[in-house]
């Protein structure tokens, strides 16, 4: 029996479920593998848990995870949005284009928003409303987009003044922490309000689950689905403008694979492939966990090409425990007689 239907059946009879069938055990145990894997690296590498590398840490974990917090969204209506790595990469050369061309820096900040929530609207229509399968929405649209960022610059790199304010962001820090850091702990704190106690949250969860069932109860389920893709096209705006105010420079051919990064940071966090259930904590320790390998790794002197090899197995561990993690764990709960 399923975690989701243990709920429906104790709902039926009259008992609120347990906190433990409620738990994400999916997330509990990425929680663990988590925890294990910062002992590890911290035993292994005498300076993986300094400050100092766990400030570096949470900045090379930002980018992935304001993008991340939308995707979850998207994932748990049962869609999938791969074109972030290239509204990333378009976002960065537009940013690094106009800055360059004498554009103030607060108008190029709404720009780079409002190009995100254009592609993302985009998406939303011809998934939602013209019911073009998101993954073949969103595959068509990584190549446009991207091929258009490459036809603006000629695959060339657009370097950014370093005095604009939009390049200091990249740099800019506050109680020891990132500016990009401050900002996806606000992206985090957003999305877990939206996902968790806004009737937004209950649709985009119903939706994944039952979308027949909110369709019938009155909920434009087509809208949401938009909005949720739309959310994911501001997202990663957002990411491909500090991308560039971090690199210091838009490139055509930035964020390449990115959007493999985000699905495998919410995967990993418990989030279900297949949608009806999300969670916003979830992809933290998502985006940890991917963040914690290449940064112990490279603290350990490994190669970098096995970074992926790892993060990859990593992902069809997460993934198995997604589909038969559960079972096994209300098996467990069933034989010690926990509720």
């Amino acid at each position: 029996m399923s975690a989701d239907t243990a709920m429906r059946t104790t709902a039926v009879l009259g008992r609120p479920p347990g906190r433990w069938q409620r738990a994400n055990k999916a997330t509990l145990a990425m929680l663990g593998v988590g925890l294990a894997l910062f002992l590890g690296f911290g035993i292994a590498a005498p300076n993986f848990l300094t400050f100092n590398n766990l400030a570096n840490l949470a900045t090379q974990v930002a980018i992935t995870l304001i993008v991340a917090v939308a995707m979850t969204f998207v994932i748990s209506t049962g869609q999938i949005d791969l074109s972030v790595g290239s509204i990333l990469a378009f976002t960065a050369t537009c940013s690094a284009e106009l800055l360059q061309a004498g554009w103030d820096s607060s108008v190029v900040i709404v720009v780079a928003l409002l190009g995100g929530l254009f592609w993302g609207a985009v998406n939303g229509w011809l998934s939602a409303y013209q019911k073009i399968p998101p993954f073949i929405v969103t595959l068509a649209t990584m190549s446009v987009v991207r091929g258009l960022a490459q036809l603006w610059t000629k695959g060339f790199s657009v370097p950014i003044d370093a005095r604009l304010f939009v390049a200091k962001l990249g740099d800019a820090t506050f109680l020891g922490l990132s500016a990009l850091a401050w900002i996806a702990l606000a992206t985090v704190a957003v999305g877990a309000v939206l996902l968790s106690k806004l009737p937004f949250g209950s649709y985009v969860n119903g939706i994944g689950s039952q979308e027949e069932s909110v369709r019938r109860a009155g909920v434009n389920t087509a809208r949401i689905k938009m909005i949720t893709l739309m959310l994911t096209g501001v997202a990663a705006g957002i990411a491909g403008l500090l991308t560039a105010a971090r690199l210091g420079s838009g490139s055509a051919n930035s964020g390449q694979g990115f959007e493999l990064t985000v699905i495998a940071a919410v995967v990993l966090g418990g989030t279900n492939l297949f949608g009806g259930r999300g969670t916003v904590l979830g992809t933290v320790i998502g985006a940890l966990i991917t963040g914690v390998i290449a940064n112990g790794l490279n603290l350990l002197g490994v190669s970098p090409f096995l970074t992926p090899i790892v993060t990859g197995l990593v992902l069809l561990a997460a993934i198995w425990l997604n589909l038969r993690g559960r079972a096994m764990a209300d098996l467990f709960a069933h034989l010690t007689g926990r509720s």
